[in-house]
């Protein structure tokens, strides 16, 4: 399975729950809680390729038979989500609001679709880590459908919060993935092939992989100095 942001078990998935992943890129998130529980997932994006992706790597996970889960694709804007109010019990937004000019109309769109007492749960980069990508290259965020803001994240959990949302948990994940990203971005113009990159890419592979202990300890550590991202919890008001 692909890596993850958003970790479940703080998200306390319950079967008959439903479950929207907004910007669902290519469906890491939504076929996770797919076969974390019992439960019905929404994935949504714009890309209509990245959308076709998703699907792809659904089909080999896939239980057709298993009538008591469901996960279905929509290409849509988080501007403008096609749902009645009240319809999800949890909606997941990773890596997504740093990508959005108006990303304050999505947060009360999510708001709207959320069920009294439902959770979110929200991911961006961390400040520190992402600051300095930007430092050492500008092709780095702004490529098409880049980056456009580095969040802080007390002000992004304190604008959520005014929105009638309690945040009940927080953390940062992925302290391995910062320093890949800053060789990335160091020699952003040689590509992903040049052998600091390459050679650091293969190390996240096999993490991702095999999950060694000493890898998952060196994250562990890692994390709350520079991981690459802030992940939130939040529960609606009743």
């Amino acid at each position: 399975m692909s890596l993850t942001t958003i970790d479940f078990s703080r998200l306390r998935l319950r079967p008959g729950d439903r479950i929207l992943d907004l910007g669902c890129g290519e469906g890491r998130h939504a076929i996770t809680a797919y076969l974390e529980d019992r439960v019905d997932v929404v994935g949504l994006d714009l890309s209509l390729h990245d959308l076709g992706t998703a699907r792809e790597r659904f089909a080999d996970f896939e239980n057709p038979e298993d009538g008591s889960r469901s996960l279905n694709f929509t290409c849509a804007s988080g501007l403008a989500l096609p749902f009645a109010d009240a319809t999800f019990d949890k909606v997941i937004c990773a890596e997504v609001l740093e990508h959005i000019p108006a990303y304050q109309a999505v947060l009360l769109e999510i708001k709207r679709v959320l069920k009294p007492g439902g959770q979110f749960a929200a991911s961006v980069p961390r400040f520190g880590p992402e600051w300095i990508c930007w430092q050492l290259s500008d092709e780095y965020h702004e490529v098409p459908g880049g980056h456009v803001r580095i969040f802080r994240k007390r002000a992004l959990r304190q604008q959520i919060e005014s929105i009638d949302m309690v945040c009940f948990d927080e953390h940062w994940a992925h302290g391995l993935h910062s320093p890949y990203w800053w060789l990335r971005c160091l020699f952003w113009r040689q590509g992903e092939e040049i052998w600091p990159v390459r050679t650091y890419h293969r190390l996240l592979v096999w993490d991702l992989m095999q999950k060694p202990r000493i890898t998952r300890l060196l994250e562990a550590l890692m994390n709350p100095l520079w991981g690459k991202s802030n992940v939130m919890y939040f529960v609606r008001g009743v």
